[in-house]
């Protein structure tokens, strides 16, 4: 039955106008995310990258060496007015951080947007967002952690592309002396950003299940994507790969996080599964050990689908934390040699 036929259906069967308002606001928080990618004009010398901060308080001296790296690609850089602003954790108040986002998304001048770090913040403001301006003139929007929530948001409702990739804190002082893992993640960025199509490898593990799969690359930090299920920027997932990665829970946590996107069919229909980086554990408490690893959590919650699954892959809060564009067809393969997933152009 299409949505149409069940709200009719409800009138004929007495249920009074403001229930079915809240019906109505229901089945649009589900709308299905659109089924073809826009992918934002890639950038050019001479183009500008806006930053801003609506997570997390970052101070004008540490971007620095994200400004630096970025002019030195060629580019442009506009700091907005919550660099180096401060409310407790957050950078500005929600008004702040809405307005100072708010202009970034509708300034037709910014070809791409990087947050300043992540954080918490981004669900206290999304609903307030406009995105009529963004969606007339797409630009890429950076960010990884507490950014899933914009990704989420921004891929459920208008399909265009956007880059889950490190912030502002993540760029070294000195990126020619620092290790390569680093200097090849941040460079994964202006690659990216530049138009590359996109090719990443895993290596084999024994956990893995083997198998190909094409799909709209979606995901980013299993906290947060739990965290907005159930409201109007959560993940659509069905045809898509998805990846997640997350940090600093303890055991329990993630597995009742991977049982909450079991429960509410999110692993039912995947293309396949990238299980990114999950570091920072917290120990059990002593006498209340979990006694499963993430390995068998994600086994066990997708055990009854064949879709391929890896793990390890160079995404999360790490070094080796690479670009993917969000939005975009990929491409998945894990065979016993390991994990090639490559951006379908």
């Amino acid at each position: 039955m299409n949505r149409k036929h069940f709200l009719s259906s409800i009138i004929s069967t007495g249920i009074g106008i403001p229930a079915l308002g809240h019906l109505k606001r229901a089945a649009a928080l589900f709308t299905p995310s659109p089924a073809y990618p826009l992918i934002p004009p890639y950038l050019k010398p001479g183009d500008t990258i806006g930053i801003t901060c609506p997570a997390g308080y970052i101070t004008a001296a540490d971007i620095q060496p994200a400004v630096r790296t970025l002019q030195s690609w060629g580019f442009n850089i506009r700091t907005g007015n919550t660099v180096g602003k401060r409310d407790f954790t957050f950078a500005g108040t929600d008004a702040e951080r809405l307005q100072d986002l708010q202009a970034m998304l509708d300034a037709t001048d910014i070809q791409a947007i990087m947050c300043g770090r992540g954080g918490y913040g981004c669900a206290r403001i999304v609903d307030g967002l406009n995105f009529s301006k963004f969606c007339a003139h797409p630009k890429w929007l950076i960010g990884f952690s507490d950014i899933t929530v914009l990704h989420s948001h921004i891929n459920r409702h208008y399909g265009i592309a956007t880059l889950h990739a490190k912030m502002c804190n993540s760029f070294p002082d000195n990126l020619e002396a620092a290790d390569k893992a680093v200097q090849d993640t941040i460079l994964s960025i202006r690659q990216a950003l530049t138009g590359t199509a996109m090719q990443y490898t895993a290596p084999a593990d024994s956990r893995n299940r083997t198998g190909a799969a094409a799909g709209m690359l979606v995901g980013g930090n299993l906290s947060m994507l739990q965290s907005i299920s159930g409201t109007s920027s959560e993940i659509d997932t069905i045809g898509k790969i998805l990846f997640l990665e997350d940090a600093g829970e303890y055991l329990y946590s993630l597995d009742r996080m991977l049982g909450n996107l079991r429960r509410s069919h999110k692993l039912d229909s995947l293309a396949g599964l990238v299980i990114g980086g999950f570091n920072r554990i917290k120990p059990d408490d002593p006498g209340e050990e979990f006694g499963s690893s993430i390995y068998d959590m994600v086994l066990e919650k997708v055990k009854d689908f064949s879709y391929p699954v890896c793990f390890n892959f160079p995404v999360g809060h790490q070094k080796n934390n690479y670009a993917l564009k969000c939005g975009v067809m990929h491409r998945l393969q894990v065979t016993a040699a390991g994990v090639i997933l490559q951006e379908i152009t």
